[in-house]
């Protein structure tokens, strides 16, 4: 196997990142208040339940076109929608290399927001949307005309997906929807939500579930309140649906096998997870060792101390084992189908996203108090990265994943 890069996806990094020096940071340098120690302050709509602010947004937007217009943000995408194809080994680099830079407008990830897409609703579209979803819906969303939402968790069920609650029966040529959805992302500035609902099958079943396009201003479409969360901004809603009325059309995919869009959207979103998790927390054992270098204790450098040597030791060689195994889970990937190995890809989703989080916390420490400052972004990455390990799938349910491979739990 061979592990080096290949030489087009370095070509495209270098091209990247004199893109984002030339294009990006200059947003930044004009919009301090958004990516300094007030970054969560100028970033929150304290009035409107904590959502980004519409200024937030639009920085996001502008540089989400900008990467569009040079040729960056669909390389991932197939070539029909107008990608270069990016295989999952080139994403896991792009994605740990964007991270690695730091935060900043390059990867927002507390939006998901990157220069190099990771838009999964638009895979969810292109593989399972009609022609006239597709036509509608898929060109705009992708640049950056509209925002679709994701409505799969539930206030009584989140791993447990199949034991969702919202019920969606035939009325005639129509669906009515009712029930609710819990940490619905995006809904504040979102004109459609992909909302999974019941529409036959058993509780516990994944047959019986379908997945429907929901216009966010239908009637009986009601968001009482967004989360606050420990990383804010938050686009977390809380979602009723009333008797949504929507037409038959606008199911997404086979009746009864919307699970297939979901598991689409959470797989692709896994190992690019732990990718960024790794960028991020080589980020933070990097500045961690530069500052040994520069603080002095007791009459020489902090570097000098094993015992601040050995902790930065340990978490640079997690970091390389976690790398070479998430290349080498991407290259599976490719080679054999993207749902071929979801074991080894819960397994570096677990191991980078838990060592985003300890790298950060230990670079927190070892800068001492101005670590533990807003000044510094380790407070910051901790706090967005710490969600990772609930999001897309919880610790918990990653190792029963790889449970499920390693006993063969399905088939019996």
């Amino acid at each position: 196997m061979d592990m080096s890069i290949p030489e087009d996806v370095t070509t495209f990094l270098a091209d990247l990142d004199h893109f984002i020096d030339t294009e990006i940071v200059p947003i930044e340098q004009a919009n301090p208040e958004y990516f300094d120690h007030r970054r969560e302050f100028s970033r929150t709509d304290v009035e409107r339940g904590g959502i980004p602010t519409a200024r937030w947004r639009e920085l996001i937007t502008e540089a989400r076109k900008l990467a569009d217009k040079a040729g960056f943000y669909r390389y991932p995408l197939p070539k029909e929608l107008g990608g270069q194809d990016g295989t999952n080994v080139a994403m896991a680099v792009i994605r740990e290399h964007l991270a690695h830079r730091g935060p900043g407008l390059h990867a927002e990830l507390s939006h998901e927001a990157s220069m190099v897409a990771n838009v999964p609703l638009a895979l969810v579209l292109h593989e399972y949307g009609t022609p006239e979803q597709k036509e509608q819906y898929l060109e705009r969303y992708l640049a950056g005309d509209m925002e679709i939402a994701f409505g799969l968790t539930e206030p009584n069920h989140g791993s447990d997906a199949t034991w969702l609650e919202t019920r969606a029966v035939r009325d005639g040529d129509d669906w009515i929807i009712t029930g609710a959805k819990r940490w619905n992302s995006v809904v504040d500035v979102s004109e459609i939500d992909l909302v999974f609902a019941r529409t036959g099958g058993e509780d516990g079943k994944a047959e019986g579930i379908s997945a429907f396009i929901v216009p966010t201003d239908a009637p009986g479409f009601e968001v009482p309140f967004y989360w606050w969360t420990f990383n804010m901004p938050t686009d977390h809603a809380e979602v009723r649906l009333d008797g949504v009325r929507v037409p038959a059309s606008a199911m997404v995919g086979e009746e009864g096998r919307g699970l297939d869009c979901a598991q689409l959207f959470v797989h692709e979103n896994r190992i690019r997870q732990a990718a960024s998790s790794l960028g991020a927390a080589q980020f933070c054992i990097d500045k961690a060792r530069e500052y040994t270098d520069e603080r002095r204790l007791f009459g020489q450098k902090m570097r000098d101390y094993q015992g601040v040597q050995w902790q930065l030791v340990e978490l640079q060689t997690e970091a390389e084992l976690v790398r070479n195994t998430i290349l080498k889970t991407a290259w599976e990937m490719d080679v054999h189908g993207k749902t071929a190995v979801s074991d080894k890809v819960s397994m570096v989703n677990v191991r980078g996203n838990r060592l985003a989080c300890d790298a950060a916390d230990r670079a927190m420490q070892v800068h001492g108090g101005v670590g533990y400052s807003r000044h510094y972004p380790f407070e910051h990455i901790y706090r967005h990265h710490r969600r990772y390990r609930i999001t897309e799938g919880s610790d918990e349910l990653q190792y029963r994943r790889i449970a499920n491979a390693m006993w063969d739990f399905r088939s019996k």
